[in-house]
């Protein structure tokens, strides 16, 4: 027999923090032609450590573009695909990553193709790939949710990780896994695959704008009042 503990309420304060955020940034939706292919978006958070979404989505087209297919990616030579990702923050480390983990995918399944986890449940599709070279959390998670598989998994960057810890909603030194491991349970039930991504993308906008890493401007931050760290801040 499942105890009852009792409601969460933190679940209302995610619900207060949500429309606090799009009433100061504007709704947030990613259009369903913005949605890629899950190979698309695994590569494209492999090689995106530390880089903008803008950076990473190119270098993503542009491999495919030159290559024609994530099997000729995974086989390319390393120096010429180092020099594909000059932009890229790391741009041998992503080489390196991204040819590691297309090459595991091609040992196991044959191809480079992961439209398999369809059929799998969050969880388990979120372990599967959390096994191949390079990725963590953010990466399985952000496959599940931002692409075409539409998943309920909150994808978790620093910054947004860094709001949830300030406002009281995780422990202050959860790591992206225990974090998420935190939140999801008490995500409002009533909230969608789109819903969770419009509040990673608004979590990410208040990190780059109020709550910074280093002097964050409590003062006017659209979630003082619910925040546990920064309520009498900037008054």
């Amino acid at each position: 027999m499942q105890l009852d503990l009792g409601y969460d309420t933190r679940t209302d304060v995610l619900r207060q923090m949500h429309a606090a955020l799009i009433e100061q940034f504007g709704w947030i939706i990613r259009p369903d032609d913005k949605r890629r292919d899950p190979m698309w978006t695994l590569v494209q958070g492999v090689i995106g450590a530390r880089a903008k979404t803008a950076v990473s989505n190119d270098n993503t087209d542009r491999l495919i573009a030159r290559y024609g297919s994530w099997e000729n990616v995974a086989k390319a030579p390393l120096d010429e695909l180092i020099a594909l990702l000059r932009t890229a923050t790391f741009p041998a480390m992503a080489a390196e990553r991204l040819q590691a983990c297309l090459q595991e995918i091609i040992a196991q399944r044959g191809a480079a193709n992961i439209d398999h986890l369809e059929t799998i449940g969050t969880a388990d599709a979120m372990a599967w790939l959390e096994k191949l070279p390079g990725v963590a959390r953010k990466i399985s998670a952000g496959v599940m949710n931002t692409s075409q598989f539409s998943r309920k998994a909150m994808v978790l960057d620093g910054g947004h990780r860094r709001v949830v810890q300030r406002m009281g909603l995780v422990q202050p030194k959860a790591d992206t896994t225990r974090a998420y491991d935190a939140l999801m349970p008490i995500l409002p039930p009533e909230w969608g695959a789109e819903d969770i991504d419009e509040h990673h993308l608004l979590g990410k906008g208040l990190a780059q704008t109020f709550c910074r890493p280093k002097s964050p401007d409590c003062g006017p931050c659209p979630v003082k009042k619910i925040c546990k760290t920064g309520s009498d801040k900037g008054t």
